[in-house]
């Protein structure tokens, strides 16, 4: 019976091969049925054999599973496994048959090339399939394994990042499993991934080098140069690079030594006497030199004793690097008894202990188990002290050192919408092309699949709530870019629908900028970035725009840019570097020369968007507000003419002390109030949670009209003093422009005679 699903799966692919439990049972149960001169290898071999015709089939869903149940299979033989990695047919396989049923011929050469079509396929889920599928078979064979190789540095080139990663996945597979066999075809391929923008694909390859064992010096150096190459262009890796350097120098403890004597002048105190404390290069090599004396290897010629000594300078440094291995403690013990004695052993200071988790590198699980492939594995913490600082969850779809090696709680959610924010980047480059509505497209898609991310745990809410608002502000600056970076004039129409277009930008932007706290200077600075952008674009177009307020808007962000980069230490970016020279020979010259649309437009041609990454977990700014009873069945009570009293309930969500807020209560369009709400003056019951305020505020509304009933609309509002070259003329209001923490809240009043009767509203 379980034979003829086989014949099935060639009849009636996409039923059989949807139904992930059929093929397990096939797997599984083959044996029982199957001829008794059929042995449990060739009937495996069988299955896989019948699987992998299935691997080009017309359905995306029959390839998918086709791979997945590729993957489950446990027991296959080398030569089969071979043949899918090659297009021709093999000449140990051209003859090579099984007959599980009689009338059924099954050819090995049916799976010739079954993973090269795989990992070639034009749908990324389908070379996700792939990819994982081959890692579960690398185990089998070195030789497969060592001609899989080939194929995954191939696949480091994909464009999907995710994909990137599974490929590395895999080879760090190979490596737990003693199958990683780099030669110096592979190397160069390879290092290059070090210096990937991706920090997760950079932490992934670093983790295969901790495991890796090199042949040749050539191949070590090689390794050497890479890991200095991804620290000196992303500094922030520094732990994680020196705990690379670490184990990579003591799995080749010759080479190490070999490679120190070469260094040693670079180590040394300068002719004063004094070390150079400015050099990571330096940091590194100590690092390599003090991992020599744990080698595995047996008789290492010994680091002359002053290395360790120089070590003890830096202990700060690299003790942080080496928090995985040691305790600082431990470390300077281990660095002061080297730096006296020329051999040392590790049982000196039972530091096997220490060393266990590098021990055990290889047997920490990288997957947890996934039902299937094609969801994307979720890379997860073994439970313990992380050899690395990235094993980060991703699904299919740099700033402060510390914060990117901290594996914080929500690091996963982090890593997660840093790659919608790559998503977003590779978007933009459709806006400069003028593909305004195949980008708006692509930012919607990634809109739908933020809203999806749940927002249960405590913290993720705020990472979500700025991806949006980031999406959003993104969306809107790619309309109003198509709008304004067109050639020809534009109409009447054409000017309203800008317009507008600018206000929703205007106000995205506010609400960015205002309702998230807990950013980094550089993460506020790519904001302002925007900010900036926006402004070049109003004074671009003569049409539209309002030359004063707009000059006044570019000229505080430019001085708040300047203020953070003074701050932060950080290097300006072409674009601010432009923009600021542009204000200051415009400052210089006569005010009728200080809006030029050319300088303007020329100003955006050096603007390009930079990937927004996120460093921490942002806390947004909201509110609740809600009057406890109130619907058009129970309307507040009110005297005509008389000010109505509305009691709110009101939450706050990380909303500081020094804030202003204003509660707006509105009755149509031509009635609209502000009242000032103190913080100071209220009591929190809540008082250990500083982020949460829950209280009652009565509002007054003043303008209560002569009818039986009316409706208010009221919702809270924080004023923006960035802001301030946009000042609201409402009188006895906010004096900036607000942005809103909440909906509006509709609210119901009734005439006090007419609430003890039936409701005006009913």
């Amino acid at each position: 019976m379980v034979i003829l699903m086989i014949v099935m799966l060639s009849r009636d692919a996409t039923a059989v091969l949807l139904s992930c439990s059929v093929t397990q049972r096939t797997m599984l149960d083959l044996q029982q049925f199957a001829p008794e001169d059929m042995n449990k290898q060739d009937s495996s071999d069988a299955v896989f054999i019948q699987l992998g015709c299935m691997v080009r089939d017309m359905s995306l869903d029959v390839r998918l599973e086709a791979f997945e149940a590729l993957g489950k299979i446990g027991l296959v033989s080398e030569d089969i496994l071979l043949q899918t990695l090659s297009k021709k047919v093999l000449g140990i396989n051209k003859d090579k048959a099984y007959k599980p049923i009689e009338g059924l011929d099954i050819s090995v050469s049916a799976v010739a090339g079954a993973y090269i079509h795989g990992l070639e396929d034009e749908f990324s889920e389908v070379r996700m399939s792939a990819c994982y599928s081959l890692r579960t078979l690398t185990v089998f064979s070195l030789r497969f394994a060592c001609e899989a190789l080939n194929l995954m540095m191939d696949m480091l080139n994909d464009d999907s990042t995710v994909i990137r990663l599974q490929a590395l996945d895999t080879i760090h597979h190979m490596a737990t499993s003693d199958h990683l066999k780099v030669e110096k075809i592979h190397i160069h391929r390879f290092l290059s991934v070090l210096v990937d923008s991706s920090s997760v694909i950079r932490s992934m390859t670093r983790k295969i080098l901790k495991l890796a064992k090199l042949p040749q010096f050539e191949l070590f150096k090689l390794c050497i140069d890479g890991l200095l190459g991804n620290l000196e262009i992303y500094p922030q890796d520094e732990a994680d690079v020196l705990s690379a350097l670490f184990h990579f120098g003591r799995n080749h403890g010759k080479f190490t030594v070999h490679i120190i004597e070469e260094v040693a002048p670079e180590m040394e105190p300068a002719s004063g006497g004094k070390l150079s404390f400015d050099s990571t290069r330096v940091a590194a090599f100590l690092v390599l030199a003090i991992s020599a004396p744990l080698s595995h290897e047996k008789d290492v010629s010994a680091i002359p004793p002053r290395i360790f000594s120089y070590a003890v300078t830096w202990l700060g440094r690299i003790s942080y690097g080496l928090s995985d291995i040691m305790n600082q403690e431990k470390l300077l013990a281990y660095l002061s008894e080297c730096s006296r004695s020329s051999t040392i052993s590790l049982a000196d200071f039972k530091i096997n202990e220490a060393l266990l988790t590098v021990e055990g590198d290889a047997s920490i699980p990288l997957c947890s188990k996934v039902d299937s492939p094609v969801s994307m594995p979720f890379w997860k913490d073994s439970g313990g002290i992380s050899d690395y600082h990235h094993q980060e969850f991703l699904s299919l779809g740099k700033s402060a050192a510390h914060a990117e090696y901290e594996l914080g709680e929500h690091s996963e959610l982090r890593k997660y919408v840093n790659l919608i924010f790559k998503k977003v980047k590779d978007s933009w480059s459709l806006v400069e092309l003028g593909c305004t509505t195949e980008a708006c497209k692509g930012i919607r898609a990634c809109k739908e699949e933020v809203a999806s991310f749940t927002t249960e745990s405590p913290g993720s809410f705020g990472a979500v709530a700025f991806t949006l608002q980031y999406l959003q502000v993104i969306e809107m600056l790619a309309k109003v870019w198509g709008h304004l970076r067109a050639t020809k004039m534009l109409n009447p129409n054409g000017v309203g629908k800008l317009e507008l277009l600018f206000a929703k930008l205007d106000r995205r932007l506010r609400e960015i900028s205002n309702r998230f706290i807990g950013l980094s200077k550089g993460e506020e600075l790519q904001i302002l970035d925007l900010v900036l952008v926006a402004c070049l674009l109003r004074l671009s177009k003569v049409e539209i725009c309002c030359c004063n307020a707009a000059m006044k808007l570019l000229s505080s962000t430019v001085a708040h840019v300047e203020y953070l980069h003074k701050e932060g230490s950080i290097e300006p970016s072409n674009f601010v570097t432009e923009v600021k020279k542009s204000l200051h020979d415009a400052d210089s010259s006569s005010s009728s020369s200080s809006c030029q649309p050319l300088l303007f437009k020329k100003l955006l041609d050096s603007f390009s968007l930079q990937q927004f990454v996120l460093y921490g977990t942002p806390r947004s700014v909201h509110a609740e507000l809600a009057v406890p009873g109130n619907d058009s069945e129970n309307p507040l009570p009110f005297i005509p003419g008389i000010p109505a009293s509305i009691p709110l309930a009101i939450t706050l969500h990380n909303v500081l002390t020094e804030s202003r807020l204003w509660v707006r209560i509105s009755m149509g369009e031509e009635s609209t109030q502000f009242v000032f709400l103190d913080l100071n003056l209220i009591r929190n019951k809540k008082r250990s949670i500083n982020v949460v305020r829950e209280f009652t505020f009565v509002a007054p509304f003043y303008r209560t009209p002569k009818a039986v009933s009316f409706t208010v609309r009221a919702s809270l509002g924080l004023e923006c003093f960035r802001e301030n070259v946009d000042r609201v003329k409402v009188f006895g209001g906010p004096k900036c422009e607000l942005t809103y923490l909440c909906p509006e809240k509709e609210i119901f009043l009734c005439k006090s005679t007419e609430c003890k009767s039936k409701s005006a509203f009913t």
